[in-house]
């Protein structure tokens, strides 16, 4: 194991696209907590996409991101860069509760998303519907469309339990850190979000906080200048 103390003095690398939501959560927590990093964007569509390239491939096996360089270790997957964050850096802002059953509850509704509803949605699972699987563009939006709001069925209900000002009680968590970036996904597949009260408001609580507004895909380097937020 490495000695995290020997690479303090090194700044952390994110390798981003802006409008990957797994991405968009690893900003909205290095945002939260206040680390500096330097970002790396790898452009998802461009020459058939840099993550694919050889060099980045050796960082992400998983041709994807975010991948997060810090403390001398490469690190994939959001929620696990996320855990390393919040376990690694216990005096900065938490994103987890102190108690066993909220812990595991707040996990659940991440979970709820980063495993039940992203990752059917993403974008290598909707280039193979189109590419292999000859399906149209308007069946992509569909399915799309679909997945996002099953996902979000099921959260709202746990919300309607546990939610207060935010989607556990008071406290920002990684419940909300994973909300937000599907909520840019809905948008993005037309997702009739008139059923989803309890997301919207809450939405509305966290798109005013300076660490989700600063991980927002339309400030990030790499965006469009015509997506760009002026």
């Amino acid at each position: 194991p490495r000695d995290a103390r020997a690479f303090a003095c090194w700044q952390p690398v994110l390798y981003s696209y802006f409008r990957s939501s797994c991405s968009f959560r690893v900003r909205i927590a290095l945002a939260w907590k206040g680390i500096d990093y330097d970002y790396r964007a790898v452009h998802l569509i461009k020459d058939g996409g840099e993550h694919h390239t050889p060099e980045y491939v050796a960082r992400n096996p998983m041709h994807e991101v975010p991948t997060l360089e810090i403390d001398g270790h490469t690190l994939i997957q959001s929620t696990a860069i996320i855990e390393y964050l919040e376990e690694s850096r216990p005096d900065l802002p938490k994103l987890l509760p102190s108690d066993p059953a909220a812990r595991a509850i707040v996990r659940s509704m991440v979970e709820t998303i980063a495993s039940d509803t992203q990752p059917v949605q993403n974008l290598r699972v909707l280039k193979y519907l189109v590419r292999t699987l000859d399906r149209s563009d308007e069946e992509k939006q569909e399915w799309g469309r679909h997945w996002i709001a099953n996902g979000l069925r099921g959260l709202e209900c746990l919300l309607a339990k546990y939610a207060g000002k935010y989607c556990y009680g008071d406290q920002v968590t990684v419940a909300d850190v994973v909300l937000v970036p599907q909520l840019y996904n809905a948008s993005r597949f037309n997702v009739d979000m008139s059923e989803f009260p309890i997301i919207q408001r809450i939405a509305q609580e966290l798109n005013e906080l300076d660490a989700f507004k600063a991980a927002h895909p339309h400030v990030q380097p790499d965006c469009p200048e015509d997506l760009r937020t002026k």
